[in-house]
C-alpha cells in the first residue's frame, strides 16, 4: 500500500471526499485535543496513521494527495476520559466517521468495543487500552457518481400517495422467485416490482437502511436486530443488504422504483444511536464528542434517554443538526430518495428536553430548499416527559395517525360508544391536524404496522404471543384492541374463517376510503401473519418475513380493486377538510352524517352507545377549486353491527345512486339498486348520471 502526502484541506464539507486528486478528510470534535486519521489496507491492516494538522472552529481536517476511492480508513481521537464531566474519549478506539458512505461491515462485539473496563468494579468510569481495531467496520472512502439516465421523480401529489411500509429483507427473503433474495438488488427485481405496481402502490417506505448494530444480548440469544432501528451510520447503507461493496446497489434500486412510478420513502433513525447507554460500545459519537453529540443528563455520566434506546441526539449543538441535515441531503440528493419517516420524531423536537414544534431541526428542514420539497413523516411520540404529540408537528409534516388504528379495530370489534371517534378518523381526524394550514394528508393513517399485529392477527388473536423473542412474552403491546372470533390463533372452522376475511376486508376499506394518506403493511394485503407475534424486531426469520409460499390471492385482487377505487374518486382523497358547510356551487353540505333511516344524525345518536352504524354522504369539499376533478356525491355506509335497510336521498334529477362497492359481496363490482346493507360490512354507493355505464377502472 501507498503512503500519501499530506496537505491541510479544508474544514468542509465533512467526511471524505474525493475530487479526482486526492481526499479531503474533515472531522468535528470540539472537546478533542489530538485526531488522528487511520488509513487501513484490504485486509484490514493499520498501515499508516496521520495526525490531522489542522483545525478550525472544531473542525479537524487534512487533504490526502493520490488517494483514490476504496480506501478504508477510521479515527482515534485523544482527550479526556472524564465520565463524570460528560467526556469519554479513548484513543485505543478506532472509530467509524459520522460522514462514512460505506462500510466495510459491522462491528464484532468483544470487550475491546467498549471504551471502559468490562470486568472492572468501576464499570464505565474505568479506562481500557485493549484495540478495537480488530472488531470494527472501517469506513470507506467512495466515488457516489451514478448514471441516473433521464429518470425523473414520480413525484406523487400526497392526497394521491398509498404508501407500503416493507422491510428490505423481510419483503423479499422468502420469495423463490427472485436473486439475490434479502438485498437492494432483490427489492428492485421485476417480481416485487410487478406485485407493487399491480397492488397500485405509489410509495414504499423503507424499514431502516442505515448501517445499524446487533445487540449483544440479542446475538446471546441466537437472535439479532432484525427492524435496524439502532443506527450508527446516518450515510452508509447497511452492508447486510448489499450484495457487494457498492452503494449503487442502492442507487439502482431507488431507480427502478422510479422507473415504475414509485416513490421511495426511508424510515429514519436521527433520535438516538446504537451506541446505547453509558454501558455501551464505543464505535463513534461517544468517541469522537461525547459531551457535544449526546443529551447529557443533569449528572454528565449518564445520557438523557427519552427515546428508551440508552441516549438521545442533541439538537442543540449545531454540529449534530448539521449532521443530520448533511445525511437527509445526501440521501434525496445522491441516493435520490423521496422522503423520510422520522422515527420517534418528538425528540427531534426536544429543546432543553421540552418538545417545541418550531425547534432547530424543524426550523432547519422547511428552510432547506432540498428538504421542503420531500415527503416528512413524523412518528408523533417518543417515551420522555411529554412525548405523544399527535398534532402537533408543524406542515408539511404528515404524522402516523395511532389513533386512528385504534379507532376503526374498537368499531369493527363492536366496541361500544365507538361512532365519533370513528367518524373522526374517517374524515381525517380535523380534531388533531386542522389547523396551522395543515390538511387531511397530515393524517397518514394504518390499520397495521411493523410495530404490532399483521391484519391477520389481528383477526385471530386476542393476547400476544412474542415467547420467540426470549423475554418471556413481557415485551411488546398487551393491548392491541384485536378479535380473535372465539378461537385463538389458527382455525378449521369455516364460519370464523369468514368473519375474519370479512373484518380484514371492512379495516381494509375502512382505511382505504378514508381521508389522509393510508399506509398498508407489507404481506397485509396477502394474509400474512406472524403467528400472533407484535414485536418481531428481532425474528430474522420466518415469523419476521412476509410468507409468500400461500398467498391469499383473492384478498389481493379485493385490496387492488380497493386502491383502484379510492384512485378513481377524488371525494375519498382531498386535500380540504369536510367540515359539513355548504358548497356554493350547489347547496349541499360537503359532509353530512346520517341514521339509517335518512335523516341526520343527532346528539342522541351519537351518544347512543349500541349504535354500530355510520352512514355519510360526503361531496367535495366547499371552496375545492373548480380545476379539481369532481364528482356528484358518495354515500358510504359502515355497518358493524346488524344487516340494516339503508334509506337513499334523493338524487339531483338526472343522477341516480348507483351501488358500487360491498364488502359482503366482493365478486360483486358496479350493481344497481338494493339498499340492504348485511351486517358486518362497507357498502358505497355512488352518484351517478342516470344511463352512465361507467365502470370501476379496476374492471
Amino acid at each position: 500500500m501507498s503512503t500519501f502526502s499530506i496537505r491541510a484541506g479544508r474544514p468542509f464539507p465533512l467526511g471524505a471526499t474525493f475530487d479526482g486528486d486526492g481526499v479531503n478528510f474533515a472531522v468535528f470534535s470540539r472537546h478533542a485535543q489530538r485526531v488522528s486519521l487511520c488509513l487501513f489496507d484490504d485486509q484490514g491492516n493499520e498501515v499508516q496513521i496521520v495526525e490531522m494538522p489542522e483545525r478550525e472552529g472544531h473542525v479537524w481536517h487534512c487533504y490526502m494527495s493520490g488517494m483514490r476511492p476504496g480506501q478504508q480508513y477510521g479515527y482515534r481521537v485523544h482527550g479526556p476520559y472524564k465520565p463524570k464531566e460528560g467526556h469519554r474519549f479513548n484513543p485505543y478506539k478506532l472509530l467509524i466517521d459520522p460522514y462514512a458512505k460505506r462500510l466495510t461491515g459491522h462491528p464484532v462485539w468483544n470487550d475491546a468495543l467498549f471504551g471502559y473496563d468490562v470486568n472492572a468494579k468501576d464499570t464505565d468510569l474505568s479506562f481500557d487500552r485493549r484495540d478495537s481495531a480488530p472488531y470494527m467496520p472501517r469506513s470507506v472512502v467512495i466515488d457516489p457518481a451514478f448514471s441516473w439516465g433521464d429518470r425523473t421523480r414520480p413525484a406523487t401529489e400526497s392526497n394521491d400517495t398509498i404508501l407500503y411500509e416493507a422491510h428490505v429483507k423481510g419483503m423479499t427473503a422468502g420469495r423463490k422467485d427472485v436473486e439475490r433474495p434479502g438485498t437492494f438488488l432483490a427489492m428492485a427485481s421485476e417480481p416485487v416490482l410487478d406485485h407493487l405496481t399491480h397492488l397500485g402502490v405509489t410509495a414504499i417506505e423503507l424499514m431502516p437502511v442505515h448501517a445499524f448494530i446487533n445487540e449483544s444480548y440479542l446475538l446471546d440469544k441466537g437472535l439479532t436486530n432484525y427492524w435496524g432501528y439502532m443506527s450508527y451510520g446516518f450515510f452508509a447503507p447497511d452492508p447486510r443488504y448489499m450484495q457487494g461493496t457498492d452503494i449503487a446497489e442502492f442507487q439502482q434500486m431507488v431507480a427502478q422504483f422510479h422507473s415504475a412510478g414509485i416513490e421511495v420513502i426511508l424510515d429514519v433513525v436521527y433520535n438516538h444511536s446504537g451506541e446505547g447507554s453509558e454501558l455501551g460500545p464505543t464505535l463513534s459519537f461517544r468517541g469522537l464528542d461525547n459531551a457535544s453529540y449526546y443529551r447529557l443528563a443533569d449528572d454528565p455520566r449518564y445520557y438523557v434517554n427519552d427515546a428508551g434506546c440508552g441516549n438521545i441526539l442533541n439538537f442543540d449543538n449545531p454540529f449534530t443538526l448539521r449532521l443530520v441535515m448533511d445525511s437527509l441531503r445526501y440521501w434525496v440528493e445522491v441516493m435520490h430518495v423521496d422522503g423520510f419517516r422520522f422515527d420517534l420524531a418528538t425528540t427531534l423536537g426536544r429543546t432543553a428536553g421540552s418538545f417545541d414544534r418550531d425547534g432547530p431541526f424543524f426550523q432547519a428542514i422547511r428552510q432547506d430548499p432540498v428538504l421542503n420539497g420531500t415527503k416528512l413523516i413524523a412518528e408523533p411520540w417518543d417515551v420522555g416527559l411529554g412525548g405523544y404529540q399527535l398534532g402537533a408537528f408543524p406542515a408539511p409534516f404528515a404524522e402516523w395517525n395511532d389513533k386512528f388504528r385504534d379507532n376503526t379495530r374498537k368499531f369493527w370489534r363492536g366496541d361500544a360508544g365507538m361512532l365519533s371517534g370513528m367518524a373522526s378518523s374517517f374524515a381525517g381526524s380535523s380534531m388533531y391536524f386542522d389547523h396551522d394550514g395543515r390538511s387531511p394528508t397530515s393524517s397518514v393513517n394504518f390499520i397495521t404496522a411493523h410495530d404490532g399485529f399483521t391484519l391477520r392477527d389481528t383477526v385471530s388473536y386476542n393476547e400476544k404471543h412474542n415467547e420467540a423473542n426470549g423475554e418471556g412474552n413481557a415485551d411488546g403491546h398487551s393491548h392491541n384492541a384485536s378479535d380473535n372470533f372465539g378461537v385463538e390463533g389458527p382455525s378449521d372452522d369455516p364460519a370464523i374463517l369468514n368473519q375474519r376475511l370479512r373484518r380484514r376486508r371492512n379495516l381494509m376499506a375502512t382505511l382505504l376510503f378514508s381521508q389522509g394518506i393510508p399506509m398498508i403493511l407489507s404481506g397485509d394485503e396477502i394474509g400474512n401473519g406472524q403467528g400472533g407475534n407484535n414485536n418481531a424486531y428481532c425474528q430474522d426469520n420466518e415469523i419476521g418475513w412476509v410468507d409468500w409460499s400461500d398467498p391469499d390471492t383473492a384478498f389481493l385482487e379485493f385490496c387492488k380493486k380497493a386502491i383502484a377505487f379510492r384512485k378513481a374518486h377524488p371525494i375519498l382523497r382531498q386535500r380540504r377538510f369536510l367540515h359539513s358547510q355548504s358548497r356554493p356551487v350547489d347547496g349541499e353540505p360537503d359532509l353530512f352524517w346520517r341514521v339509517v333511516q335518512g335523516e341526520a344524525m343527532k346528539q342522541s345518536d351519537w351518544d347512543n352507545a349500541e349504535n354500530r352504524t355510520l352512514v355519510v354522504e360526503m361531496r367535495m369539499a366547499s371552496g375545492t377549486p373548480e380545476y379539481v376533478d369532481r364528482e356528484g356525491a358518495i354515500l358510504i355506509v359502515l355497518n358493524a353491527g346488524p344487516t340494516v335497510q339503508v334509506d337513499l336521498t334523493t338524487p339531483p334529477e338526472g343522477c341516480q345512486w348507483v351501488r358500487r362497492f360491498d364488502t359482503a359481496e366482493p365478486s360483486a363490482w358496479g350493481h344497481f339498486g338494493g339498499t340492504e346493507v348485511d351486517a358486518s360490512s362497507v357498502v358505497v354507493f355512488v352518484q351517478e348520471p342516470i344511463g352512465d355505464d361507467a365502470t370501476l377502472a379496476a374492471e
